[in-house]
C-alpha cells in the first residue's frame, strides 16, 4: 500500500504534502530533520492520510492535493479529515 499524507508544521503552521510506502518511517524522518525540504520547520503532526494500491495512484492524488493547496478545496479536505 502507498500513502498520500499531509503534515502540519507546529513551528510555522504550514503544510507539507507527500507520498510514501511507509507513513510511520516517513513521519519519523521528517521530525528528525532528515528531509532537506522540511528540516527547518520541525516538528510536524500528521493531519491527513489516504491509502492507495499503487504508487502511480498515490502520486496522481498527491499532485491533485497540491493543486488545492491554499484554496477552499484544500481547507475542506483538512477540515473533513479532522472530524
Amino acid at each position: 500500500m502507498f500513502n498520500v499524507y499531509i503534515l502540519k508544521s507546529e513551528k510555522d503552521s504550514k503544510f507539507y504534502i507527500g507520498s510514501t510506502k511507509n507513513i510511520e518511517q516517513r513521519l519519523y524522518r521528517h521530525n528528525k530533520g532528515l528531509v532537506k525540504s522540511t528540516k527547518n520547520r520541525i516538528p510536524f503532526v500528521l493531519v491527513y492520510c489516504e491509502e492507495f494500491l499503487t504508487l502511480s495512484e498515490a502520486r496522481r492524488r498527491e499532485r491533485q492535493i497540491k493543486s488545492y493547496k491554499g484554496g477552499k478545496a484544500f481547507d475542506n479536505l483538512i477540515k473533513n479529515m479532522r472530524r
